[in-house]
């Protein structure tokens, strides 16, 4: 791959990875692009690394030697965040050159003296302060807490008005050919806001209120570009970005999508029964609703289809007087995201005692979730037609 001119004298240094989990725990099916940035001015400036897993960092000595660069010619390195995904080169370059200097936040410094044993040559930045790299290139530091780790900031480069804010903005899905906005077709816009949605609720999700921070403090600056650490470059409409991100943020405050998750599990059929009578009535009513079958589907998918959604309905027999453990873990997730603000239906088989309403509850007040739960509606074995009709009633006054 080559390395690819984002504006003037600034380099985007990008590998595609596939047949992962990121994280170790989300998947992605459309892979995703790690992001690295070179500044060029007087001095060269490297803003974050990429982890090893495309066959760095023999992959950066390519994209260096295509520039005409070579290791020796980093002047700094700007971490923006700490997490190995972004931090993958600090230890090669520094192993080749020693006295590089790095710039970075307290915390970052913090990690970065456990991760690597570095303490020499780290500059702890002030939040504003600047950086003169000659050739009318500067970057600003701007801290950004907590999106998603202690340690992260933006870099604003102020010529271009070009604003790096690795995990911010961020999304999942590879970007082969298309690595600007203008270079989106119809297709790839939602494309790419399908994977920022599922990005951010696995990413991002539980620090949403410094995200609402961080997308603020972005709107402020007006860039030109804005370049993450993961998809695209924004350089068309850097605001669209921006809005996309908002819309997403507000799904867990007051504007989510009027769509249903559907979030069920069935041992032997008899639950199965009225989750099919509860499609039959959302397709009845043109309700957008997405089905999520424990244990069966990835957590990733709970996760990105409850948070978008404006009411969840939980439909899971009882197990030993508890709920269906599936279902459960899918939850306990939920809860520790913190995903809120939903209207919440519970319904499902029991057999000789109930006891997975109680638990939905247990879970909703354990994890302080701000979910508005409807009387629940648990049934003896197989579910008949007085069963079905308060169902239906139910949601009903759930889509009210």
């Amino acid at each position: 791959m080559k390395p690819i001119l984002v504006t003037d004298d600034i380099y985007k240094l990008t590998m595609n990875v596939h047949d992962m989990l990121f994280e170790e725990m989300w998947e992605i099916p459309n892979g995703v692009t790690l992001n690295s940035f070179l500044v060029k001015g007087e001095k060269l400036a490297l803003i974050d690394g990429v982890c090893g897993w495309d066959g760095a960092p023999e992959r950066l000595y390519d994209l260096l030697d295509q520039l005409g660069l070579k290791i020796g010619d980093v002047d700094c390195i700007v971490i923006n965040h700490m997490e190995p995904d972004h931090s993958g080169w600090i230890e090669e370059i520094r192993t080749l050159k020693p006295d590089v200097q790095i710039y970075c936040t307290k915390m970052a410094a913090r990690l970065l003296e456990s991760f690597f044993g570095y303490t020499t040559n780290v500059n702890v930045i002030k939040n504003g302060q600047t950086l003169d790299l000659g050739g009318g290139k500067e970057l600003q530091f701007i801290q950004q807490p907590n999106v998603h780790w202690p340690d992260t900031m933006f870099t604003y480069e102020t010529s271009t008005k070009t604003l790096f804010t690795c995990d911010m903005f961020g999304s999942y899905g590879t970007c082969e050919d298309r690595d600007f906005d203008d270079q989106f077709s119809k297709e790839d816009r939602e494309f790419f806001w399908q994977e920022q949605i599922r990005y951010y609720s696995n990413v991002l999700v539980t620090f949403n209120k410094n995200a609402i921070m961080a997308i603020k403090k972005a709107q402020s600056l007006e860039p030109n570009v804005i370049a993450p650490g993961h998809g695209p470059i924004y350089r068309q409409s850097p605001a669209a970005i921006i809005e996309n991100y908002d819309k997403i943020a507000n799904f867990l405050v007051d504007a989510p999508l009027d769509e249903v998750a559907l979030l069920w599990g069935s041992m032997y059929g008899l639950t199965e029964k009225a989750v099919k009578h509860i499609k039959k009535v959302l397709n009845k009513k043109g309700v957008p609703f997405h089905e999520i079958h424990m244990p069966h589907e990835p957590i990733g998918k709970v996760m990105s289809m409850c948070m978008r959604c404006k009411a969840i309905i939980i439909a899971a027999p009882t197990y030993e007087n508890n709920l269906f453990p599936g279902v459960v873990s899918a939850l306990e997730e939920l809860g520790k995201k913190k995903i809120g603000k939903k209207k919440v239906l519970y319904t499902g088989s029991f057999g000789w005692s109930g006891g997975g309403y109680q638990e939905v509850q247990r879970i909703i007040e354990h994890h302080k979730l701000d979910w508005e739960l409807a009387e629940g509606i648990p049934f003896a074995g197989s579910p008949n037609e007085e069963d079905l009709q308060k169902i239906s009633t139910a949601i009903d006054a759930l889509l009210a």
